[in-house]
This record gives C-alpha cells, sequence and structure tokens, in this order.
C-alpha cells in the first residue's frame, strides 16, 4: 500500500455551538485524484484550513505528509 499523503481521522472542529466539521476521517494516498464535494457551508474549508495548520481542531486530528 503507499504512502498517505493526506491523513484526516476524527477530524472535529467547533466555533462555540456552531459545529463546522464533524468527526471527519479519510485518507488519500500518493498518486491518487480525491474529490472533495459539499455544498455551502459543510466544512470544506474549514477542513482543508485546518489539515494545512491554519486553524487548530477541537478534536481528532489532520496530517498532510
Amino acid at each position: 500500500m503507499a504512502a498517505p499523503a493526506i491523513l484526516a481521522e476524527g477530524l472535529f472542529k467547533r466555533y462555540d455551538d456552531l459545529v463546522a466539521v464533524d468527526h471527519c476521517s479519510f485518507t488519500v494516498v500518493e498518486g491518487e485524484v480525491f474529490g472533495f464535494l459539499g455544498p455551502n457551508g459543510a466544512g470544506k474549508t474549514t477542513t482543508v484550513r485546518t489539515l494545512l495548520g491554519f486553524l487548530r481542531p477541537t478534536g481528532g486530528r489532520g496530517e498532510v505528509f
């Protein structure tokens, strides 16, 4: 199996009473094409910002290798 390039395990982000990302988990391996789709306000940008380290997750972990 190829090494992971992106890893999210139970990623959770909350702003006060608003849950922006609710326990998101996925792995993207090297060379894999991955689509990240959802409606406006679904937490896509918050997830990416958290993975890149611009935001601190409330729970779980996310890494880009």
